[in-house]
């Protein structure tokens, strides 16, 4: 069971993490209520210590080339109840209770459409 409030982690992950040679590390965003995939972004050392700080996504952006903290500018926060890392130490999932669409298009997740 998840607790109420997001509890930063005793597994120290900024020395365990296998980061890309841009200093990236992807992380997949799932809803901790409903487990529906809600986005795929990067996150850097610094991001991840935001969060784990503030309880709060934060992500880098590659294409502003800059730290993003989710919901700043939509008021879609992204409130992080676990952080967990896969058997490679090179993703990461964060399982949220989000404020809202997690996607810049207004949709509830960023995957809404399917190939046919």
């Amino acid at each position: 069971m998840m607790n109420a409030e997001f509890q930063p982690s005793t597994f120290n992950l900024q020395l365990e993490l296998k980061y890309d040679d841009r200093g990236l590390i992807t992380t997949v965003v799932q809803n901790a209520q409903t487990g529906e995939v809600l986005m795929v972004a990067w996150m850097n050392a610094e991001a991840l210590r935001l969060t784990q700080t503030t309880g709060q996504a934060h992500f880098w952006s590659r294409s502003r080339g800059e730290l993003w903290h989710k919901g700043a500018t939509s008021g879609n926060f992204m409130h992080v109840r676990q952080i967990l890392v896969d058997c490679d130490a090179d993703t990461l999932l964060l399982r949220v209770d989000p404020a809202g669409p997690a996607c810049h298009t207004g949709e509830r997740s960023c995957f809404y459409r399917e190939i046919e």
